[in-house]
């Protein structure tokens, strides 16, 4: 059954696509070596104001997969809407797509999720969003991870991030959570994160490095609009860090109103990702 906390899951996937689109301009880019103060287009990938990637395009493939399920989850079902949008460009901005990890184009066109040491891509926690508010086990988290990112590692920070939203869902202070983590190799930096300065944080697209930032720039910062801005301004893999810090800031801190307007109004495509995630209000 579809959980009762609808409206803050409608928050947190907002609060990822706008961190999504925030950094599309400037992924692959070196920290220091340009400034994010605002939502802007082009840059990297040569795209319009607002536009997000294959990170929002397959949070929203998932959420039709539970709307349409009710709730539960179809691993199969998720796949076919993965594939829909990989092959057919199905929930994309305009209809095709323009960003996609090595990993996960393999994975979907195999049928089968990758699960070598070097298979450790942040393609899988970029997407795992929405099974924070639905009744799910692990099990089930660890099989939409592998539907693409197989190994051990990868659905290790998919479990643990979603632990971080479902305990702050509780009523619980993220700080708290993250201080009293029982992690596994390689994670045991998150419950210190916060005690570490910005040149001891990476932002490339490996998991761990990935889960760390996100939890660093949401620990460190006092706004969710602060917060993305310094996922994106750490460089390299700027729309997924921002992205899935954008999730877990406002999942766990913020509220709707929290969420910058003027960022919200140049989304594009807001009629898909309506129909994708309205019905969770």
């Amino acid at each position: 059954m579809i959980n009762k906390r609808n409206t803050k899951l409608h928050t947190a996937l907002y609060g990822a696509i706008i961190g999504d689109a925030l950094g599309v301009p400037y992924e692959f880019r070196e920290r220091g070596s340009f400034r994010c103060e605002d939502m802007v287009g082009y840059g990297t990938h040569d795209q319009p104001v607002g536009t997000w990637s294959d990170d929002t395009s397959m949070l929203l493939a998932t959420c039709k997969s539970l709307e349409e399920n009710n709730g539960r989850i179809d691993v199969e079902d998720i796949r076919y809407k993965f594939n829909r949008w990989l092959i057919d460009g199905s929930f994309t901005p305009f209809g095709e797509v323009f960003d996609v990890g090595n990993t996960t184009r393999r994975a979907l066109f195999s049928g089968k999720g990758e699960n070598s040491e070097r298979s450790n891509g942040n393609g899988s926690l970029m997407r795992i969003l929405p099974l924070a508010f639905v009744d799910c086990t692990e099990e089930e988290i660890r099989a939409v991870s592998a539907i693409t990112h197989a190994h051990k590692i990868s659905e290790d920070a998919c479990v643990i991030y979603l632990q971080l939203i479902n305990e702050c869902l509780q009523g619980k202070q993220l700080a708290d959570v993250v201080h009293g983590l029982a992690l596994p190799a390689p994670f045991q930096r998150l419950s210190v994160l916060d005690q570490l300065s910005e040149p001891e944080i990476r932002s490339t697209g490996y998991v761990v490095d990935t889960l760390e930032a996100a939890v660093w720039c949401t620990l460190t910062t006092n706004s969710f609009r602060e917060c993305v801005l310094k996922a994106v301004n750490l460089g390299d893999d700027t729309d997924t860090v921002a992205s899935i810090a954008g999730g877990l800031a406002a999942a766990t801190l913020y509220d709707f109103p929290d969420l910058p307007e003027e960022w919200m109004s140049v989304l594009q495509n807001r009629e898909l990702i309506e129909e994708c995630v309205g019905w969770m209000q």
